[in-house]
C-alpha cells in the first residue's frame, strides 16, 4: 500500500515538471518512481526516434545498425543469431528476419559452421563495415549534440544512475 502522506508531501513540494507537461498531464504524479519511470521511457522514445531520423539517409533501421556494431565487434569470428540476439540493445523477435535483410543488402554474410551444420554463423563484409565507417561519426556528434552537455561528470553519474535501475530489483 502507497503511503499517502509520502505522495502529498512530494506533489506539494513540485511544480508541474518538464515530464508532466510533455505528456499534458493536468494531474500530479501519484509518486516520485512513477515520474521517474515516465521520464525515462520518454526520453527513451524521443531519442530513440530522432536517431532512427538520422540513420535514414543510409536507409538503414536503428536495429539494422546495432546488428551491423554487434558484428563488428565480434570480428573475426562473427555469432549466431542466438549470439546477435543476447547482445541487442532493443528486443527483437525476428532476428533471423533483420540479419535476412542485410544478406540482401550485402552488409552481412552467413556460413554454416564446417564442424556443426546447424549451426550458423553471420559476419559483417566489408560493405557493411564501409557502411558503419559513414555512419560512426555522425552518430558521435549525435551523441555529443544530444547528452554532451551534461558533461563528463554528470554524464558518469547518469551512467551509474541507469546500471543501478537495469540491474535493481525486478
Amino acid at each position: 500500500p502507497l503511503d499517502n502522506s509520502c505522495i502529498n508531501e512530494y506533489n506539494e513540494e513540485r511544480m508541474p515538471g518538464k515530464v508532466q507537461q510533455a505528456i499534458k498531464q493536468s494531474k500530479p504524479f501519484a509518486a516520485v518512481e512513477t515520474e521517474a519511470m515516465l521520464a525515462i521511457h520518454l526520453t527513451s522514445d524521443r531519442l530513440a526516434s530522432e536517431g532512427a531520423r538520422m540513420l535514414r539517409p543510409w536507409d538503414i533501421s536503428p536495429a539494422q545498425y546495432n546488428v551491423l556494431r554487434i558484428l563488428r565487434g565480434a570480428e573475426p569470428d562473427g555469432l549466431t543469431c542466438g549470439g546477435i540476439g543476447e547482445r541487442l540493445i532493443q528486443h527483437d523477435p525476428d532476428i533471423t528476419r533483420l540479419v535476412d535483410r542485410l544478406v540482401k543488402r550485402g552488409l552481412v554474410d552467413r556460413q554454416r559452421d564446417e564442424k556443426d551444420r546447424r549451426v550458423v554463423i553471420t559476419r559483417i563484409t566489408r560493405a557493411g563495415l564501409d557502411l558503419l565507417a559513414q555512419i560512426d561519426e555522425p552518430i558521435e556528434e549525435f551523441n555529443r549534440r544530444r547528452i554532451g552537455h551534461l558533461g563528463p561528470e554528470r554524464l558518469r553519474a547518469l551512467i551509474e544512475l541507469l546500471e543501478a535501475v537495469l540491474n535493481g530489483p525486478g
